[in-house]
């Protein structure tokens, strides 16, 4: 379920006097209380006539509102320095994130620079210590020294496991960091959240409704659900694997700013998703046939599938999917798993409850381990499996370098081959997953790096730089 976006930038060449420095200082308090009391006019008011017209306040309250709901309100601020003799720059810890906060003023005492980006403690990198080695020579030195670059920021009790594809044969390698030494650590059979890569399954699920001729990849889901819609709104079972629907990322009527921000989804059930089906719905017009990335939109295959079934979308997931592969130790339900089970981090290293996604759950609820999903990954190796083969399949040109299908983003990597790719992010955990089917080869990462963690796009990077190591021709990974 990711992910953090974060990012406003407008930044001027002055310099800063003392009289500049004290005066900072009591803007961005003022800029504190403001964001917090959600005062996003007043905000807008403090603004450069320069600032005002770069971002109207119709675009100013549209970003603050966003970033209130993701990382909730400012709870202390910690003066770092001022960077280009120009602007103060903060650590500023949110209820749910560190960010960077960085604030200049011009003469008039107005913002005229504001920006706010994850926060990177470099501390962490610095202390970090490499007790890495090419375990029994099955991983070359250059993907242990990434593995390391990689991982070096995340904090003490950071897990790391990793499953290595290589002309279709499996090998693991797992890390831990642990009083700043990160060191090979056996964990291939440990179950970590694997947040949105739940969504090529609930494609799966589709594509095996679709090669059973229970339903058409063009069907309105609305033919199979004994509800009526808002407005009559018609959506199809592809626009939503694709992400075209015009759906937005999660339903109006689940308000962030009201649940645990440590279980958001909760408590959000079915009949909600009904409601919002049958009182809230609402498609803007020019976003249909768009890409929108929408969790909704997930968990309303999951919903749909269930109900034509009238069968849980767990007993689903494992009659059709998890029995079939033989991926014995996934689930949706963290309360089945004991000692197996990583505990997910927040950005800082804290250990964070599981999430439960109720009805969502076919959006971004499997717990599983690399072990399991590798043999899923091997599974897309046979050409004559005709669900796996549909998911795979072009149904939306995102741009000149990536494709989606059912679920896969469809990736033209560097090295000129087709990777078929998803990732995932929640509280405690983020993942990333990538499949060459001509070649025979994958990368598969689980780990208990928060989705909120501002290094965590470190995970996606690995697993993009481990599978280009994959396709030189050595004899070893």
């Amino acid at each position: 379920m990711k992910k953090l976006i974060l990012l406003l930038l407008f930044i001027p060449l002055v310099s800063f006097g003392q009289d500049k420095k004290s005066t900072n200082k009591i803007i961005t308090d003022s800029f504190v209380e403001n964001y917090n009391s959600e005062d996003y006019k007043a905000i807008f008011l403090m603004f450069s006539d320069e600032m005002k017209d770069a971002l109207p306040i119709n675009k100013t309250s549209e970003f603050f509102t966003t970033l209130n709901l993701q990382v909730g309100n400012i709870v202390n601020r910690e003066f770092v320095k001022y960077e280009n003799a120009s602007y103060a720059s903060y650590k500023t810890t949110f209820e749910r994130a560190v960010l960077k906060l960085n604030i200049s003023i011009d003469n008039n005492q107005k913002i005229n620079g504001l920006f706010v980006k994850p926060f990177v403690d470099e501390v962490l990198s610095k202390n970090a210590i490499n007790n890495l080695s090419i375990k029994e020579i099955l991983i070359s030195k250059n993907q242990t020294k990434l593995i390391f670059e990689k991982s070096k920021f995340f904090p003490n009790q950071t897990q790391i496991s990793i499953a290595f594809i290589k002309n279709g044969d499996i090998s693991y390698y797992g890390i831990k960091r642990q009083n700043d030494t990160i060191s090979i650590f056996d964990n291939y059979k440990s179950i970590f959240e694997i947040g949105s890569i739940t969504k090529v399954f609930t494609s799966n699920l589709l594509a095996n409704f679709i090669v059973n001729k229970k339903i058409k990849l063009n069907d309105n889901i609305n033919d199979y659900l004994n509800i009526p819609f808002r407005n009559n709104t018609l959506i199809s079972f592809k626009s939503l694997s694709n992400h075209t629907s015009g759906l937005p990322r999660l339903p109006t009527n689940l308000d962030l700013e009201k649940v645990n921000p440590k279980n958001p989804y909760k408590e959000y059930e079915k009949a909600d998703l009904e409601n919002y089906l049958t009182e809230s719905i609402e498609l803007t017009e020019n976003l249909i046939g768009k890409y929108l990335y929408s969790n909704l939109g997930a968990g309303l295959i999951g919903y749909t599938l269930s109900e034509i079934e009238n069968l849980s979308y767990e007993r689903l997931f494992n009659t059709l999917i998890f029995s079939k592969y033989n991926m014995l130790n996934s689930t949706f339900n963290h309360n089945e798993l004991n000692e197996v089970l990583v505990r997910g981090l927040d950005a800082q290293g804290n250990e964070v409850p599981n999430w439960e996604l109720s009805v969502l759950a076919s959006a971004g609820g499997i717990l599983s381990n690399v072990e399991d999903l590798a043999k899923y990954g091997i599974a897309q190796f046979d050409t004559s499996n005709k669900e796996l083969e549909l998911t795979r399949q072009k149904t939306f040109k995102l741009n000149e370098n990536m494709d989606i299908g059912l679920g896969w983003h469809i990736i033209k990597s560097k090295s000129n081959n087709q990777w078929y790719w998803h990732n995932g992010g929640t509280g405690g955990y983020s993942s990333s997953m990538s499949i060459d089917v001509k070649n025979k080869n994958g990368i598969i990462i689980l780990s208990n790096v928060s989705a909120f963690n501002p290094s965590m796009e470190n995970i996606d990077k690995l697993c993009f730089e481990l599978m280009e190591t994959l396709t030189k021709n050595n004899s070893k990974l």
